[in-house]
């Protein structure tokens, strides 16, 4: 599948066939995304979903299209609108209707940049920014989350306006954090709300270039041939999506409604599809930061200390630089470290590979301790980590500080397979 989504990608970009590629990458990123399971379940893979799945409408029919000019049909662009809109304004709203103090206090900041699952070394001096400056920055994201969303319905400047706020806002959260490739799809998407007259005439030309059939002589384009989808097909799927996506807001308002059992019977198999979703991150702010430090030992008294490659470990190193790639594992370890390891049946499968040596497993990490041999014993412990003052910082380089808390996971121990019995020599 992912071979295979490499190469429709690239047919894609050159404009082979891009209804069925759209479609057939829309169908092997599903099917990547239910085998994964937890480790698929990010608000970025359901975005991808869902774009992708408005992608197959959005795109020009035929076989060849290079970059000929093709006007979709205008209820598609509307529904792109559509996803930005709830994309950013529910993000806003489950902050308000969560109920989260710090949100509330406009103190969100003061904890995000610390305790965000991979921040960069840029989070670090955001995070030590004055109180003033956090404070200002959590009204903005409110502000932009919640209150922007609404310009998309007005003139086109006001709409332009809209587009601006929302790539700064996912421009500043790339700088401080590692989300995978959720800020640059967010910017894609929102780039959608700016019209053909946004563009520099140089730009234009280039792309009408190489349309001569649609050029006049004067050098002005004519209109745009129109996408194949046909209006009696693309309404109906529209109105679908936004029956289905308005009662996800609604429920994401927190709005108590009675829903007919149809409407709870659609909305429950069009789930399965993940491509009407609603969105929110960070509706209540983790106010510490605890990390799952996984240990080895031969001998039960002398523990080895297991290096992840991105999450924060070593106090010494610096939170790297990662997006637009997506350590799951390590997202996956952030999780984790906020709940109970008996809920989480991949962490001890996790373990389990460790202490068999897997090479797939292992090589997901920074650091073995143990080389090609497993230890005998495993153990998972609980660390407190915060940023590091500036005068620590600047006394040893240290980007964290760190002081363990509990036993997150009890020891375990290898249990080595019983060799199989020996058959009896024949005579």
């Amino acid at each position: 599948l992912c071979w295979g989504g490499a190469v429709l990608s690239l047919l894609l970009i050159v404009g082979v066939a891009t209804v069925p590629v759209c479609a057939l990458l829309w169908t092997f990123y599903l099917s990547i995304a239910t085998a994964g399971q937890e480790f698929m379940e990010f608000q970025w893979d359901i975005l991808l979903l869902e774009a992708g799945f408005l992608a197959i409408f959005l795109a020009p029919g035929g076989f060849w299209n290079g970059l000929k000019l093709r006007a979709p049909h205008r209820i598609v662009v509307w529904l792109f609108g559509w996803l930005v809109f709830r994309l950013m304004f529910e993000s806003g709203m489950v902050k308000l209707v969560s109920g989260d103090p710090s949100w509330r206090h406009f103190t969100a900041l003061s904890y995000h940049y610390e305790t965000q699952p991979l921040p960069t070394p840029l989070a670090w001096w955001f995070h030590h920014a004055p109180h003033g400056f956090q404070t200002a920055s959590a009204v903005g994201i409110l502000a932009i989350e919640v209150g922007a969303p609404f310009l998309i319905l007005g003139p086109r400047r006001l709409r332009h306006f809209a587009c601006f706020a929302f790539c700064g806002l996912q421009l500043l959260i790339l700088l401080t954090g590692n989300y995978g490739f959720f800020n640059l799809l967010t910017i894609a998407l929102t780039l959608t709300l700016l019209d053909d007259g946004f563009w520099p005439e140089s730009w234009k030309a280039r792309l009408r270039a190489g349309d001569d059939d649609e050029t006049l002589d004067s050098g002005a384009p004519a209109q745009p041939r129109a996408s194949r989808w046909p209006g009696p097909l693309i309404w109906p799927v529209a109105a679908v999506i936004v029956a289905l996506s308005t009662a996800g807001l609604i429920n994401v308002l927190r709005i108590d409604v009675d829903w007919p059992e149809w409407v709870q019977t659609a909305y429950g198999r069009a789930a399965a599809f993940r491509s009407v979703n609603s969105y929110g991150l960070f509706a209540v702010m983790t106010t510490d930061r605890d990390e799952v430090v996984v240990e080895g030992s031969n001998d039960g008294v002398n523990w080895l200390q297991y290096g992840f490659k991105f999450k924060p470990g070593d106090p010494n190193r610096a939170p790297p630089f990662v997006a637009p790639h997506m350590p799951r594992l390590d997202w996956q370890m952030w999780f984790a470290a906020l709940g109970d390891y008996r809920q989480q049946r991949w962490f001890l499968r996790f373990c389990g590979r460790i202490m068999e040596g897997s090479p797939e497993v292992l090589a997901l990490l920074d650091r073995n301790p143990f080389g090609d041999k497993p230890p005998r014993y495993l153990r998972a412990v609980l660390y407190h980590y915060a940023f590091s003052d500036p005068e620590t910082s600047r006394r040893n380089g240290a980007w964290w500080r760190r002081e363990p808390l509990r036993l997150y996971a009890p020891v375990m121990r290898f249990a080595e397979k019983p060799s199989p019995p020996r058959k009896p020599a024949r005579h």
